[in-house]
């Protein structure tokens, strides 16, 4: 393990492999809560946070359980226990510390638990052979990857609220088409050479 190694994971999460904008996963949260920058902000932070803790513990399941136990056929149903029991703790300490941020989540939160994106981290720890601190890296950066992109789809769309469009574009076509802008630009990203 070398930092430019934990550097080129760091900005390939952020940018160039997005869950978001590049690999597709965890839309369903993306669209749903990113009508205003605030509650964006608090899905993407949740969603730094289960996934860094998602990336431990799975990690943690797969070298010392599943691997010593010849049950790695069971990776995904063992993470997903993982990452529903971290969202049940998550959503139990917003809905004391943050009852305001808990109800405008709402629906989507208990949804981080079938977050693809959650699910793909830990299992793209998995398949890569990250070590533990690159599992942790590529988890916690992806988060930050998630965040940056339903941070900046959520500015857009509260600027979209008070532009003009076609009546055949107005609400969520005109979102999807501002998705798919924001997508490409991520995009240029691709050609990235880090070192």
């Amino acid at each position: 393990m070398d930092f430019e190694n934990i550097i080129t994971i760091a900005l390939g999460a952020i940018l160039v492999n997005n869950f978001i904008f590049a690999q597709f996963l965890g839309i369903c949260p993306f669209m749903g809560v990113s009508k205003k920058v605030d509650t964006a902000a608090g899905m993407g932070m949740a969603v730094i946070f289960v996934m860094g803790v998602a990336s431990i513990c799975t990690w943690a399941v797969n070298r010392f359980l599943l691997e010593p136990l010849g049950l790695t056929y069971l990776q995904t149903l063992a993470y997903i226990l993982v990452i529903a029991s971290l969202v049940q703790f998550v959503e139990m300490f917003l809905q004391k510390a943050m009852p305001a941020l808990y109800e405008a989540l709402g629906v989507y939160l208990p949804l981080i638990t079938t977050n693809c994106a959650v699910l793909g981290v830990a299992l793209q720890n998995t398949q890569n052979g990250y070590g533990f601190i690159e599992s942790v890296v590529y988890g916690v950066t992806g988060g930050m990857g998630f965040l940056l992109a339903i941070v900046l789809f959520a500015s857009v769309r509260e600027r979209m609220e008070f532009s003009e469009c076609p009546k055949s574009f107005e609400g969520f076509p005109i979102a999807l088409v501002a998705a798919g802008l924001i997508a490409l630009s991520f995009m240029g990203f691709s050609g990235l050479k880090i070192f």
